[in-house]
């Protein structure tokens, strides 16, 4: 059983999902707001969204339910919601590793799942931020929209409906972790092409071979070779 609220203003859905596991005795808590003003990314980072224009959703599932681990959890994550966009606005779209989602080279989501123990359970909190309606980016020069990269309007109410509805049923039927990592993999931004990474502030060409089972992004870069590395060890630039 899956139940989706919404709030028309919230610090952060992430935060706010808490109160509503206190009351309710379901598989699959929603909660999206059009209006989220302190919105959180990974790492500590910060997600801003425009009022009105944009979804910011999360999915509390309990984690006991999930017999993966966190990497290959946050992997199978971003590869539903790639497949929901993919779907819904027949484009290809990428993943950029960990779990931005990418659309025509401009990321249109981002992802930010965390593990907390509410009453005695642990759970996992999906946190999605959706561009879908905002049209200008001045100040993120890597973010776009569903609008800007597509030019379709989607209606906010029915596009989070499908979202929850898809995420919820997608979690009922978990793949194996060897599928979960190859769809990961095929559907990674700028797997096997030439890129420019930032590493200890200097640039080094490279390409992306493979994201791994730990979590570790592997690249063959042109000085060093075959190496792997953790999130925040290595930058994309693109």
């Amino acid at each position: 059983m899956s139940q989706l609220f919404h709030l028309k203003e919230c610090s952060s859905t992430n935060d706010e999902v808490s109160r509503f596991l206190l009351y309710e005795n379901s598989d699959f808590i929603g909660l999206s707001t059009f209006n989220q003003t302190k919105g959180r990314g990974q790492y500590g980072n910060t997600w801003a969204a425009a009022a009105g224009k944009n979804i910011a959703y999360t999915l509390a599932v309990k984690a006991e339910s999930f017999l993966l681990s966190d990497f290959i959890f946050n992997y199978y994550t971003a590869v539903v919601i790639r497949d929901l966009l993919a779907n819904m606005t027949d484009n290809a779209v990428k993943i950029k590793w960990p779990n931005d989602i990418i659309l025509k080279n401009k990321k249109i989501v981002g992802i930010l799942i965390e593990k907390k123990k509410i009453n005695q359970n642990n759970y996992f909190i999906i946190g999605a931020g959706l561009n879908v309606l905002q049209d200008n980016f001045d100040e993120i020069s890597h973010a776009g929209s569903l609008l800007t990269q597509t030019g379709k309007v989607f209606d906010l109410d029915e596009f989070t409906m499908k979202l929850h509805e898809y995420l919820t049923e997608r979690l009922k039927n978990i793949p194996t972790k060897k599928e979960i990592i190859e769809l990961f993999n095929h559907h990674l931004f700028r797997k096997d092409e030439i890129s420019v990474f930032e590493i200890e502030k200097e640039r080094q060409n490279g390409i992306i071979r493979q994201a791994d089972e730990k979590g570790e992004l592997w690249i063959e870069l042109e000085k060093d070779g075959l190496k792997s590395f953790y999130h925040k060890e290595v930058k994309l630039l693109y």
